[in-house]
C-alpha cells in the first residue's frame, strides 16, 4: 500500500522551509504573463456583468398581463394538449386546443417550433403561474394588424362577400368585417348587386372580391373598402405595361366596352382607348352604334398615344385606304359624277360622291338664278347629278356645280367676284366641314 502523510508527518517548517517557499512564490509571480493578469480579470468583468443582465432580466418587475390584452409570443413546444408560448415573462403562457381551432382547422398552414404568434390573454395568471392564452379570440386584432399594414404600404386586399343591403355590400377580411359602399362597387359584384334592398343575385354572397382600404378605425371598429380603387390601380399598373410596348400605327385587337355620343370606348386588355366619332369611319358618322357594338372583338389602329396622361386615341377608319387615295386619281375636271346632299350651309351645299368623299356646291354654282339661300334649291337626301369643276388633291377638296349641267341662260354673265367669294368662304367652308364630320382633329380621351 502507498504511504498517506498525515499532518502529523508533515516535516516541520523551519526557517529554511520559509525562505524555499517565499523563493517558490516569487519565481511563480516572475513567470507569469502580465496579459494572463489581464484576461483574467475582463473574463472576470464580463461573466459578472453577464450575470447581472440575467439577473436584471429575470428579477425587474415586467407589466402584469390583463385579461382581454393581446400579446406576440413564440411557440415553444407543441404537444396534443396545446401550444406551450414564450412570451417574455418569468412564466410561459399556455394555449389549449379548445383555443386555437382556427389555426387548426387553417390546413394550408403548418405550425411550427419557433413560429410567432398573435394572442389573446384570457387567463393572466392560473395557479401554476402560467397564463392561459388564445388565438381564436385574436384572430381579429391580427387581421387588423395586417389590414392596418396593407393600408400603410397601399396594397390590395381580397376578402369575402357576407351579405349585402342598401347601402353596398359586407366583406370580411383577415377575420375583420368591412363595408364597401355601392358607389365602389364594380364588375360582375355590381352586376349581382340588386337595388332597392331586394337580394341579391346568386353569386353576390360567397364572391371573393379585391378591394384597397379607404378608411381604418380599430377603436369604433369601422373599415370601409373599395374594389373600384383596387382595380383601377391594377388597371393603371396593367396600362403602363401596355403602353410600354405599344406604339403609334400597330393595329391591336380589343373589345368595345363603351359607347357615347363622342366615340366608342375599347378595352385593350389592361387598358382602355377610345375611337372618337371622326375615326369611326371615312364618311358622316351621326350616331357611333351604327357601327360599334359593346361587347363585339375588333382589330383597331393605334392613332395617338399620350404616355405622360395615359391615355390612347384608337381609329377605326385608319384600317382601310383614304378614300381619296383611291379615287382622286379617276377624277377629271369637266366629269359628271352622282352625289347625295349631306348638309346646307349658308354659303352652299355639300354633296358626297363616294363613301368618304365630299364636296361643295358653292351657292353660286346651285343655279344660274340669284339664290339666297342653299335650301332654296336642294334639300338634304336628295341624289344629284353633278359636275366637277375644281379638284384641290393637296387639300382634299372638290368644287361641284348643279348650273353647269345645263346651258347658261342668254345675256348671263358669270359673277366676277366668284374666285374672291370662295376665298372670303374659306372660314365659314372650314366650320362647316368641321361641324358635319364632329370635327377632324383626333382627340385623346
Amino acid at each position: 500500500m502507498s504511504e498517506v502523510q498525515t499532518e502529523n508527518d508533515q516535516p516541520e517548517s523551519g526557517p529554511d522551509s520559509k525562505t524555499t517557499s517565499q523563493d517558490s512564490l516569487e519565481n511563480m509571480a516572475a513567470s507569469t504573463d502580465p496579459s494572463e493578469n489581464n484576461n483574467e480579470k475582463e473574463t472576470s468583468i464580463s461573466t459578472e456583468k453577464f450575470s447581472m443582465d440575467e439577473l436584471i432580466e429575470e428579477f425587474l418587475p415586467h407589466k402584469p398581463l390583463k385579461r382581454g390584452e393581446i400579446i406576440d409570443g413564440k411557440i415553444m413546444s407543441i404537444n396534443d394538449n396545446g401550444l406551450l408560448i414564450d412570451i417574455g415573462y418569468k412564466s410561459e403562457g399556455f394555449i389549449p386546443t379548445r383555443e386555437m381551432k382556427t389555426l387548426v382547422s387553417d390546413e394550408d398552414k403548418e405550425i411550427k417550433i419557433g413560429d410567432e404568434i398573435i394572442a389573446f390573454v384570457v387567463n393572466p395568471e392560473t395557479n401554476s403561474g402560467s397564463s392561459v392564452l388564445s388565438i381564436d379570440r385574436a384572430r381579429g386584432e391580427q387581421g387588423w394588424r395586417v389590414l392596418e399594414k396593407a393600408m400603410q404600404n397601399d396594397e390590395s386586399c381580397y376578402g369575402v362577400i357576407l351579405s349585402a343591403n342598401r347601402g353596398g355590400a359586407v366583406v370580411e377580411s383577415e377575420g375583420v368585417q368591412g363595408f364597401i359602399p355601392l358607389s365602389q362597387l364594380v364588375g360582375p359584384s355590381r352586376e349581382l348587386f340588386v337595388n332597392g334592398g331586394e337580394p341579391p343575385k346568386e353569386g353576390f354572397v360567397g364572391m371573393k372580391i379585391q378591394f384597397k382600404i379607404i378608411e381604418l378605425n380599430r377603436r369604433r371598429n369601422r373599415a370601409i373598402f373599395s374594389e373600384r380603387v383596387a382595380l383601377e390601380a391594377e388597371r393603371q399598373v396593367l396600362k403602363k405595361k401596355l403602353l410600354d410596348n405599344l406604339k403609334e400605327g400597330d393595329v391591336i385587337k380589343g373589345r368595345i366596352v363603351g359607347v357615347s355620343n363622342f366615340g366608342a370606348f375599347v378595352d385593350l386588355g389592361g387598358a382602355d382607348g377610345l375611337i372618337h366619332i371622326s375615326e369611326l369611319s371615312w364618311g358622316p358618322v351621326k350616331n357611333p352604334e351604327d357601327f360599334v357594338t359593346v361587347g363585339t372583338d375588333m382589330d383597331v389602329y393605334v392613332l395617338k398615344i399620350d404616355r405622360e396622361t395615359l391615355k390612347i386615341a384608337l381609329s377605326l377608319r385608319r384600317l382601310t385606304p383614304e378614300p381619296w387615295e383611291q379615287i382622286q386619281s379617276g377624277l377629271e375636271i369637266g366629269q359628271k359624277v352622282t352625289g347625295t346632299i349631306t348638309k346646307l350651309a349658308n354659303f352652299g351645299a355639300f354633296a358626297r360622291i363616294e363613301p368618304g368623299v365630299e364636296g361643295l356646291i358653292h351657292i353660286s354654282e346651285l343655279s344660274y338664278d340669284v339664290v339666297k339661300h342653299p335650301k332654296n334649291v336642294v334639300s338634304e337626301g336628295d341624289k344629284l347629278e353633278l359636275q366637277i369643276i375644281r379638284i384641290e388633291p393637296d387639300r382634299k377638296r372638290l368644287g361641284l356645280s348643279i348650273k353647269r349641267l345645263s346651258d347658261p341662260p342668254e345675256g348671263y354673265e358669270e359673277p366676277k367676284n366668284d374666285e374672291i367669294s370662295d376665298d372670303e368662304n374659306e372660314h365659314d367652308l372650314e366650320e362647316a366641314k368641321i361641324d358635319a364630320h364632329d370635327s377632324d382633329d383626333t382627340k385623346v380621351d
